[in-house]
Parts: structure tokens; sequence; C-alpha cells
């Protein structure tokens, strides 16, 4: 599905800015970047430093001369926007944006972004089929084109790759509940043997705590035999 997503920048004003968006689509594990009528002239050294580890992004990125031939490529254009448009298309929330696009998995995915300084024009977003917006601060609605790009990059990524963020591991070799209550056997005598509990009247609920504080920690065999050694030597 993310090889089924690009990215099209609209007239951008500045090439480090370009750079940086090659940069986020790479960390996300998008390729695909167009561009249409850029200010500077292309290929631009300045996108490519800013790229740093992202140039192959750059080499491989489209220029065309206007959206209409842009547009070619795709099946569905999703058009991004500061402000409400009195525009006569569909409107999603953010959240609805991504979901949708989940939902046209199958399909070619175009996203639109436009110049730094202006935005979408209206026909522009004509050439869309949905408008959204990421949700900000009201009082400070302005973000960075890249900055735009590499929020909807990762939203999108949480949800074509979610295997990535599972980052529970399995543990294969916790110590039985019998290695654990010879441990902490061994505990209870060599604290006893030292004082520890006092008054003796609250050794019961300190026995608790300890108890718990080792449960709760599920420690490994190796960590236990570790463990148990490090006391001894104490």
């Amino acid at each position: 599905m993310i090889k089924r997503v690009g990215f099209l920048l609209i007239n951008p004003q500045l090439p480090e800015n370009i750079g940086f968006c090659a940069r986020a689509l790479k960390n996300f594990g998008f390729k695909k970047l167009d561009i249409v009528n850029p200010k500077e002239k292309w290929p631009n050294k300045r996108a490519i430093a800013t790229s740093v580890g992202a140039s192959d992004i750059l080499k491989k990125t489209k220029i065309y001369s206007s959206l209409k031939v842009a547009a070619n490529n795709y099946d569905i254009i999703y058009a991004s926007t500061a402000r409400k448009r009195d525009i006569n298309k569909k409107h999603l929330s953010f959240k609805q944006f991504v979901e949708n696009i989940k939902k046209n998995k199958n399909k070619n995915i175009g996203i639109l972004f436009g110049p730094e300084a202006s935005g979408l024009s209206n026909e522009d977003i004509s050439y869309s089929n949905y408008i959204f917006k990421i949700p900000v601060n009201k009082k400070f609605q302005s973000i960075n084109l890249s900055h735009s790009l590499i929020i909807v990059c990762f939203e999108l990524f949480k949800v074509l790759r979610p295997s990535f963020f599972k980052t529970k591991k399995n543990l294969t070799d916790i110590a039985s509940k019998k290695k654990l209550n010879t441990f902490f056997d061994f505990l209870e005598k060599r604290l006893d043997k030292k004082g520890f509990f006092a008054p003796k009247e609250k050794k019961k609920i300190m026995l608790l705590n300890l108890r718990n504080i080792f449960g709760r920690i599920e420690l490994s065999n190796k960590e236990l035999r570790i463990l148990s050694s490090v006391l001894s030597k104490l």
C-alpha cells in the first residue's frame, strides 16, 4: 500500500523544504515525490543537501509543468489545506482522511501540498477528490511544508505498517514460580540475619511488598542467577 501513495508539491518555493520533504518520505518508507513548477531550477543542490540520506528519492522525483498532467498518475487525490474552503468538495477530518486512505488501499493515492506562502489555490483543489486539514492550535495554524508532510507520513505509516508499533516482546525465559520462591526464601533469611525487618510486626507487610516488587519484574532465569550472586556477595 505504501508504494501506492505519492506526494505532490505544488509550486514549492524553497529547495531546502523539498529536501526536508524527501527525508520525511524516506523516514516512513514512502518513495514517490512529484513536483509541479518549483520556483527554483531543478535539480537543486540545496534540496540535495537538506535531504541528507534521501537523495535517492530526489533523483527519482518527477517535475511537471502542470497539476493537470501530474494528476493523471493517481486515482484519488487528497488536498491538504490550512483553511476552510467554500468549495463543493467533501471536507474530511484528519481522522477521516487517514481512514479513507486505508479504505482505498488498492488505489493510487496522491496527497497534495501547496506552496509555503499561500497554500493551494482553488484551481489546484479542483483536481482533488477530498480536502483535509491537519488539526492545530487555532491561534497559530501555519505549518511549515515539510512539517505538514511528515505529520501525514507518520499518521499513514501507523495505519499502513502497524507491525512497527508492536514493541512488546514475548519473554520465553521467565523464571518459574518455584525458582522465584527459592530466591525469595534466600532473600528473607539474609534480611532476617541483618535485622532488616524492624519492627518485627511489620515483617509480613514488608515481605508482601518485596514479593510484589520481584513478581512484577518478570525476571528471567539468567537475571535471577545474577541477582542471587549479587546478594550472596553483599
